[in-house]
């Protein structure tokens, strides 16, 4: 049995790629990764001692995808960053292991993606749509619908506030939220790999804990001994602070100065989907798939430290 884990370089499928290491063997693993000259050479060199297939394959080079595919049985399609241009890409991606006779798919979709009052959040009809052309193939599949990380509020927000005077903007207000671990997420989407949840069903992966992002930056500062000021603001100021840092509004905008990968528009849609109650959603699911308990913020903390203790300022900087 071959398993494919696509995206390898990022944070959530790199995590993915060393579960499946340490459950099925490099020999019977292939990764794919965006742009091989990113990758450690040190993390290149362990993967390929250990018999790992390792090729470079980006969603917008059919050659590559099918290349890199050929001989699989079972693949992690992981979601693209470009919201609003990966529709087309998870398809090629789709295409090219149902090409190349891979027998299964397992997505990692996003919360609320087959639900129409999640459909106004930015990121949602990206997945929808993935979700609904997986229906379309009848390919065997089975999705993760991941809520959001626990860590990007741990890393992403502080450097965000530290560059903005100590000030931690959100327009979650006092809302709260389930968010999961990146450990939990990719937890999950192993056991999918290795066939452990239904075909042709999707697994809503929610934290076990209700938090609030008053209450993580809280947590933030208890463990930082920052003074970081959570400021729950409305919409409009929202985009004006991240602006101010160089995020534009909208996925079309000018990156080549922001510090993330992520627009505006997905940054407070996202937070606002927390102010509304969106994702106080409890779940089975985690523990359906991987007999654990999702982890807690308290728990993973001490893991983000180097972000205030290293003063980062870019998300490339992000472990």
């Amino acid at each position: 049995m071959r398993y494919i884990v696509t995206g390898a370089d990022g944070k959530l499928a790199g995590r993915v790629a060393e579960n499946m290491l340490k459950e099925v063997g490099g020999e019977n693993l292939t990764f794919t990764v965006w742009n091989m000259n990113f990758v450690p050479d040190e993390k290149l060199k362990r993967w390929k001692d250990a018999g790992v297939q390792v090729f470079e394959a980006n969603y917008d080079d059919t050659e590559a995808l099918n290349k890199a595919f050929k001989g699989g049985d079972r693949i992690y399609i992981i979601s693209g960053l470009q919201v609003g241009k990966r529709v087309q890409q998870h398809k090629n991606a789709i295409d090219a292991a149902i090409n190349q006779g891979v027998s299964h798919i397992t997505y990692s979709s996003g919360y609320g993606a087959t639900d129409p009052k999640y459909a106004h959040l930015d990121v949602t009809p990206d997945h929808t749509a993935t979700e609904l052309y997986l229906q379309e193939t009848g390919h065997p599949y089975t999705t993760v619908r991941n809520s959001l990380y626990i860590e990007n509020y741990l890393t992403m927000y502080p450097m965000l506030a530290m560059m903005a005077d100590d000030v931690w903007a959100s327009t979650a207000m006092e809302g709260k939220g389930a968010l999961i671990a990146k450990d939990d997420a990719a937890a999950a989407a192993t056991a999918s790999l290795l066939g452990k949840g239904e075909d042709y069903r999707g697994y809503n992966i929610y934290g076990g804990e209700s938090i609030s992002v008053r209450e993580l930056c809280e947590l933030v500062n208890e463990v930082s001994g920052m003074n970081l000021i959570y400021d729950p603001v409305d919409e409009e100021s929202y985009y004006q602070y991240l602006e101010k840092l160089h995020v534009p509004r909208h996925i079309t905008g000018d990156f080549s100065k922001s510090p993330v990968p992520f627009s505006g528009d997905d940054i407070v849609t996202n937070d606002a989907a927390i102010r509304d109650g969106l994702l106080d959603v409890i779940s089975p699911d985690f523990e359906l798939l991987t007999g654990k308990k999702q982890k807690t913020a308290r728990d993973i903390i001490h893991e983000s430290s180097y972000v205030w203790e290293e003063r980062i300022t870019n998300w490339s900087g992000m472990r």
